[in-house]
């Protein structure tokens, strides 16, 4: 056998002792998912975020891990979240109404048990119901009309007719679009409700074209949250004008044809692992897993009070390939982010938009701000 040098001895002998050194345990970080109803949208965007951290996670020893429940429509969310807690888990990611939402953070306020809504987009829960264990990755409805007026407004179309669904989502959605509309020097000109019961004397068309007569605007605003009616505005109206809200251009946290700043990357690994297109509620859930585990990483710990100290940390960032890193306010718990403005084809534009200015970051003119002090939980 040849001689080995000196150093070659040295680096046989560090190689050797590495070897024969047994693996530090992995740290167990684990992450629930309770959510109501069946399908997979949303669990499928943290089982990916899962396997993100973990892929991170392994080069400091952290081992993450992910519990679901599914709960029947109308299931008890506190016995659900009493499972997750039993397991001793204590960073659940929600899909849940907001009802049901604000009972699990209730029941879990004296446990350290931190949830993170990606589903619920109500304005309330950033606001009168907010919660001091509760934050938020999914955006609000008062950010999503933010962003979607910034675009409007950017493009001169200041003038709105606004045309309201009979649902209680479609009431809130239009609240946020009013609220959107005197924030940022728009106008609504007339405000009409859709009123069509599919009578076999009027047809969708017909009665898109009448709603929009008799009144000049430049752009038609839909609140029409379950899908029923905002399509058949489009292409539709009395007069030439885009539709824009639920339907038509809209505003959303995530788009399946999203290609910038690395996204496309994470749209392959999503639909090679899920077999299909990452929706919103899948990115929400995937931002929230992230947030866990990049707080861990950077901290290097595995101990849930110094995880969530981090994610809530004025020096926090999330990559979320939207251009832009992302935070989580803390006046009210949400994930500030960029909102994408587009169609079914394509992004439009990005918001914030350039010239909505703010003295901290201009992602925080989309949402409620600090100064309106609406949370009382966290005052």
């Amino acid at each position: 056998m040849p001689q080995l040098s000196t150093p070659a001895r040295a680096i046989l002998a560090i190689v050797m002792l590495l070897a024969a050194t047994p693996a530090a345990p992995a740290a167990d970080i684990r992450l629930g998912w309770l959510a109501t109803g069946s399908g997979d949208e949303g669990l499928d965007g943290l089982k990916l975020a899962v396997a993100d951290d973990n892929a991170s996670g392994r080069f400091l020893g952290q081992a993450y891990t992910l519990e679901p429940v599914i709960l029947p429509p109308g299931g008890d969310a506190v016995a659900g979240l009493k499972q997750l807690a039993d397991k001793a888990i204590r960073f659940v990611v929600a899909d849940l109404p907001a009802a049901d939402l604000i009972r699990a953070a209730d029941a879990a306020a004296a446990t350290g048990l931190v949830l993170i809504d990606a589903g619920a987009a109500d304005d309330s829960l950033r606001e009168g119901e907010c919660r001091r264990n509760l934050l938020h990755t999914r955006p609000s409805r008062a950010m999503l009309a933010d962003g979607l007026a910034q675009v409007l407004v950017r493009k001169s179309w200041k003038s709105w007719l606004l045309v309201v669904g009979p649902e209680p989502a479609d009431r809130l959605y239009a609240a946020a679009i009013r609220r959107a509309a005197a924030k940022f020097g728009a106008r609504i000109v007339a405000e009409r409700p859709w009123t069509y019961t599919r009578d076999a004397q009027r047809t969708a068309e017909g009665e898109s074209v009448a709603l929009t007569q008799g009144v000049s605007y430049d752009v038609v605003v839909v609140a029409d949250e379950a899908g029923a009616f905002g399509d058949s505005m489009v292409f539709n109206t009395w007069e030439p004008r885009p539709v824009a809200g639920t339907q038509g251009l809209t505003a959303s946290a995530w788009s399946p044809v999203h290609d910038q700043w690395g996204a496309t990357q994470v749209q392959n690994r999503f639909r090679a692992q899920a077999g299909r297109a990452m929706t919103e509620r899948d990115f929400a859930a995937w931002a929230a897993g992230r947030a866990v585990g990049e707080a861990a990483m950077r901290g290097r710990t595995s101990d849930p009070a110094r995880i969530e100290a981090a994610m809530r940390g004025s020096d926090f960032t999330l990559a979320v390939f939207k251009g832009r890193a992302a935070s989580f306010r803390p006046w009210d718990g949400q994930l500030r982010q960029p909102i994408l403005v587009g169609w079914a084809r394509a992004v439009v534009a990005v918001a914030p938009q350039e010239g909505f200015l703010h003295p901290f970051t201009d992602l925080d003119t989309l949402g409620s701000d600090q100064g309106e002090k609406k949370c009382a939980a966290r005052q």
